[in-house]
């Protein structure tokens, strides 16, 4: 005589309920990652005016390519070149007009990467993606915005470069005995990347590194894209903080040979 054994009800059910755990998890990853590349991919927009003005600055040439922006001095081209990353979640274009008087009076090459996923951190790209595009420039700086500075701090421990420039940023790494050029600028109304986070971060960077702080300047001013959340309220204007950025430049890179 032939016996089967009894079904177990608890070890089906058990097993259904750990199916529905997991698919539960994976619902919740899923919408994590929606959620953040969502955020990633919407950025602080550049204001479109301050973009035009660059632009149509016949005193440089300026292309757009899937991984930067070129701005390149029409006329006394000299053999320095900047990379410059943009702070996160900010558009590239956002910082054209903040650059492009340094460009033409200092004859600098400017490079401005375009993040992967709009976030410094996530670019691992090397230098050379970016300085490909100016084969004639042979001394690199490397500098960015925010984030994007804490980023190039870093990419100057790993490239060989001349120099490393901060806008509203400071360094994560140490600098300190790199014997590097190093350049500060910030701002006064900082909300971000505030003076007491500069001053703190000032070890750093090598002992004869610059530092400038603009009266009135607030995180947003280091480009052209409006309000960020948790900044500092300006009360310089633009052309003035521009003025500003330009001749802290010029002293880094100098001027074109004649």
């Amino acid at each position: 005589m032939s016996t089967t054994a009894p079904h177990s009800p608890g070890r089906s059910s058990r097993g259904g309920r750990a199916v529905r755990v997991i698919l539960a998890v994976l619902v919740v990853l899923a919408l994590i990652v929606v959620g953040f590349l969502v955020w990633a991919k919407t950025v602080m927009q550049g204001e479109r005016p301050a973009s035009l003005e660059a632009w149509t600055d016949d005193r440089v040439s300026i292309e757009s390519f899937d991984d930067s922006i070129v701005m390149t001095p029409v006329d006394d081209a000299s053999d320095r070149g900047l990379v410059f990353i943009p702070g996160a979640r900010v558009d590239p274009y956002a910082y054209m007009a903040k650059l492009v008087d340094a460009v033409a009076e200092t004859g600098t090459t400017v490079v401005i990467t375009k993040p992967i996923l709009n976030l410094a951190f996530f670019d691992q790209r090397p230098l050379a993606t970016f300085t490909g595009h100016a084969p004639e420039v042979s001394d690199w700086y490397v500098g960015g915005h925010s984030l994007g500075g804490v980023r190039a701090c870093m990419m100057a421990t790993e490239e060989d470069v001349a120099g490393v420039v901060f806008f509203g940023s400071y360094c994560a790494n140490d600098l300190s005995g790199s014997g590097l050029a190093a350049l500060s600028i910030s701002g006064s109304e900082d909300g971000l990347s505030t003076p007491g986070k500069i001053e703190g971060a000032a070890h750093l960077l090598p002992e004869d590194a610059t530092f400038v702080e603009i009266e009135g300047a607030n995180h947003a001013s280091f480009g052209d894209y409006g309000v960020q959340p948790g900044d500092g309220v300006a009360t310089a204007p633009d052309h003035e903080v521009r003025d500003e950025i330009t001749r802290a430049l010029a002293e880094l890179l100098g001027a074109p040979e004649e």
